[in-house]
């Protein structure tokens, strides 16, 4: 089990069965069954506090301050929502429904960003209605609705607006957010005349730009670019007035395999420090307020899926090698990400060690498409085996926010496992549920 790759309190225990914060895998399945996702809800707190304290030291050294949002796309619950604010962080949203779970847990409307690249005017009318924090304006249409929806409900709401900075991070072409040809943004040589007709409403408040290069990034180097170009246009705007914040988004990466080599939070927070500091001083600036926007680094190590498995296939691979296909109990239903860009993860037997040797085996999901691949390449045992626990860790960032009811199977289970003890934060969906919502269907006892 590779240190980086799963949560902190996750551990084989004395009889070789991999536990979870003292909740071992074994009794999970019995309790919640399979699928189900497991949530080490210290590792998250642990992370997110840790995030938060290397920024605020680091920032503190160069003579700013650090707002940091959790990026609610990657998994938001009302639990989840409370361990964020509780250790201090502000939540971010992209959609009325990531805007409802966060005011459902209790947090204060001012302490949420809200993305997204196609508000629609009731989501504007609604975040500015409950007092929402800075909105992030993502085209020009969004000005008048968002300026029209603060006068009508007589207020001065707070904005940032969102740049195509042109930066290529180093990632995956579906996590590439800031290219030229892509939905988010505004491109850099339009930023003044729109920042100009934010300042000429009343009713907004144009507190900074915002700029997201990309996910799952591993080196500093577009970070890098992207402030300079940035903290450019931040001087030419501050030159007209007052430019209070830089939004800087998140996309750090983590590790899903052994290969994966994230940089340590302290570093990453140190290295774009320095950064920002040499940027200001060569502009001749002070160095703004800077916000950042991490989801996946904090949820997504901390949290890891069980799984059954079912059938064990040998597979001839053009007429000379064997692949063996382990199948389980779940899929793109629950991880959508290696059908949707061919992401990489790890897996283990979680219910026992084998001391047969290991065998190249990809673990397939059981929905009706070839592309349906939980893991593409990974060891185990050669004994692998019908009804072992297959456990793939890393999961947390996309898995459950992206789940969905392909082949009609239900979404599963979040637990979270704390000192030995497990509980459910989200329900698992029935069979009920899923006929519920046919319009043709009456339940009445037994559906069969």
């Amino acid at each position: 089990m590779e240190p980086t790759v799963w949560s902190r309190n996750s551990a084989r225990s004395d009889n070789g069965e991999i536990a979870i914060a003292g909740v071992k895998a074994g009794d999970l399945v019995a309790e919640f069954g399979t699928p189900v996702y497991v949530v080490d809800e210290a590792d998250a707190i642990a992370r997110a506090t840790e995030i938060k304290n290397s920024f605020d030291s680091a920032f503190a050294q160069i003579g700013t301050s650090v707002k940091v949002y959790y990026a609610g796309k990657a998994f938001l619950c009302t639990e989840v929502a409370r361990w964020m604010t509780t250790v201090g962080l502000n939540v971010d949203v992209a959609s009325a429904g990531e805007m409802a779970v966060a005011l459902a847990a209790g947090v204060d409307a001012s302490r949420l960003g809200f993305h997204g690249n196609n508000k629609s005017v009731a989501e504007i009318d609604r975040a500015v209605r409950v007092g929402i924090g800075p909105i992030v304006i993502d085209s020009a249409i969004e000005i008048e609705r968002i300026a029209a929806a603060a006068a009508r409900h007589n207020t001065v709401q707070r904005v940032r607006l969102r740049i195509n900075s042109g930066v290529h991070a180093s990632t995956h072409e579906y996590l590439a957010t800031a290219r030229e040809d892509q939905k988010f943004g505004i491109p850099l040589t339009e930023a003044e005349a729109m920042v100009a007709q934010i300042r000429s409403h009343p009713s907004l408040d144009f507190v900074g730009i915002h700029s997201h290069i990309g996910s799952q990034i591993f080196d500093t180097a577009g970070f890098a670019e992207a402030a300079r170009r940035l903290l450019e246009l931040h001087a030419r705007l501050s030159a007209v007035a007052p430019v209070p914040e830089l939004n800087l988004g998140g996309g750090f990466g983590i590790a899903y395999t052994s290969v994966d080599e994230a940089l340590p939070v302290a570093e990453l927070a140190k290295s774009l420090a320095s950064i920002v500091d040499a940027e200001c001083s060569r502009l001749g600036i002070d160095v703004p307020l800077i916000a950042i926007e991490p989801g996946r680094s904090i949820i997504g190590p901390s949290t890891t899926t069980l799984y059954t498995a079912g059938t064990i296939k040998d597979v001839l691979v053009e007429g000379e090698a064997v692949r063996k296909y382990v199948s389980v109990d779940g899929g793109m239903s629950d991880n959508l990400r290696p059908a949707l860009y061919a992401a990489e993860y790890s897996a283990r037997i979680a219910n026992r060690v084998s001391d047969v040797a290991p065998e190249l085996v990809r673990i397939a999901g059981k929905h009706c498409e070839a592309g349906d691949i939980v893991v593409r390449a990974e060891y185990l045992p050669g004994d692998v085996s019908h009804d072992d626990i297959i456990a793939v860790p890393a999961t947390g960032a996309y898995g459950w926010a992206m789940s969905n009811n392909y082949n009609y199977i239900a979404r599963p289970p979040v637990v979270a496992v704390r000192d030995a003890k497990a509980r459910i934060i989200v329900r698992g969906e029935s069979e009920e549920d899923l006929l519920s919502r046919d319009a043709g269907i009456t339940l009445s006892g037994d559906s069969e």
